[in-house]
């Protein structure tokens, strides 16, 4: 029977629930929306194979990858497809191949007002809504289950998700059923909880007193690549310009301070991600400033795949030194208040908090005033 003791143990894959014959497993959201598995054991046979299947550890299953992912710098030739998506549009390419091939293709898109959950696509219209960014844990709930009939079915799933979850995908789907199976992950920064994610939603529609239509977590058509913009389009044709307050770790997924993939041994077919100091490859790739996909081949598959796929791309061989960024090398680091957010959070509620840890209210104004006095001493200094 699966104990969660300590939640950085668990990255809420479902893996455990889904393959639980007897459904003694439920997925249940904590304060922050991030959902932990809750066993009845009135149903529980305690077989093990919740415990079995769990592959958020390390000791996730490497048994597929070639000893050094083969690594990429990567633009759309349609440039079209590279406005309509966060980077360079690699992933673009090659849901379209398994799409042309008659597979299938999941990804995070939005359920109800936005909610972000894994969602299943037969189509290049039902695929477009996985573009872009997310910065919210997507729900995976029924999910695993739906994927593994596809492939009982024949299908070609290709799965896209950060790499706690398609590790644990791999190990639900077992290595019979995974020939079928195309892994893509993300290099993942850390994921914020859905109900902060929905409360900030209110709040917004709150303060502008209509209703969000259209949420773009990087607009890159109006700030470029590099910024960390959102848009929030109204339904009466209004505009509101963000930088997401929730950057920062403080309402990360625990699990996130302690990842097991924080490394180039990938628990995928293909890994993709901004291709941040792609000028070391080529500094003429992306002078545009419209975004620039980083590739990771990590597997025979993802090599069969990618090879496919290049003719719709503009490919450059990179040097795997030259695309460590951070969270290929190190999880990300917990904020130190991220207990005491909570705590706030759940005792006063989300404006509370967006006001105290967020860019909101004096506090903020208080802290950027003194990240701007102390870079003028610096210069000063320096200077010197």
């Amino acid at each position: 029977m699966i104990r969660i003791n300590d939640p950085a143990d668990c990255c809420g894959c479902t893996a455990c629930a889904s393959i639980c014959n007897h459904d003694a497993i439920t997925m249940e959201p904590d304060a922050l929306g991030f959902l932990y598995p809750k066993v009845d054991e009135s149903k529980c046979t305690d077989c093990g194979l919740c415990e079995k299947v769990c592959a958020f550890n390390d000791n996730y299953d490497k048994s597929l990858n070639l000893l050094k992912p083969d690594a990429y710098a990567a633009r759309h030739k349609d440039m079209n497809e590279i406005m309509k998506s966060r980077s360079g549009a690699a992933f673009v390419a090659i849901s379209d191949y398994i799409l042309e091939q008659g597979g299938v293709v999941y990804g995070a898109g939005y359920k109800d007002h936005f909610r972000v959950a894994h969602k299943r696509a037969t189509t290049k219209e039902e695929r477009d809504e996985f573009r872009g960014s997310k910065y919210v844990q997507s729900d995976l709930t029924g999910v695993f289950r739906q994927v593994k009939q596809d492939l009982k079915n024949g299908l070609t799933v290709l799965f896209s998700g950060t790499p706690c979850q398609t590790s644990g995908l791999n190990s639900y789907v077992g290595k019979k059923l995974r020939e079928n199976l195309v892994l893509i992950d993300i290099v993942c920064h850390g994921v914020p909880g859905p109900y902060i994610w929905r409360n900030y939603l209110a709040y917004l529609e709150k303060k502008q007193g209509d209703i969000i239509t259209m949420v773009n977590f990087r607009d890159k058509e109006r700030f470029g690549w590099k910024a960390h913009k959102e848009t929030f389009t109204f339904e009466g044709g209004y505009k509101m310009n963000f930088t997401y307050v929730f950057y920062q770790h403080i309402m990360f997924r625990h699990s996130c301070g302690k990842c097991h993939f924080c490394n180039t041994t990938r628990p995928s077919d293909i890994t993709i991600a901004d291709f941040w100091g792609w000028e070391k490859t080529d500094p003429n790739f992306n002078q545009d400033d419209k975004g620039c996909s980083l590739v990771l081949v990590n597997t025979p598959k993802g090599r069969e795949i990618f090879e496919a796929v290049k003719d719709k791309l503009n490919t450059i061989p990179a040097e795997l030194d030259n695309c460590l960024q951070p969270n290929l090398q190190h999880p990300s680091v917990i904020h130190p208040k991220r207990m005491q957010f909570e705590k706030d959070y759940i005792k006063h509620g989300f404006k509370y908090v967006m006001f105290k840890y967020g860019d909101a209210g004096w506090r903020y104004k208080v802290r950027r005033f003194k990240q701007k006095v102390k870079s003028i001493i610096k210069w000063i200094l320096w200077k010197r």
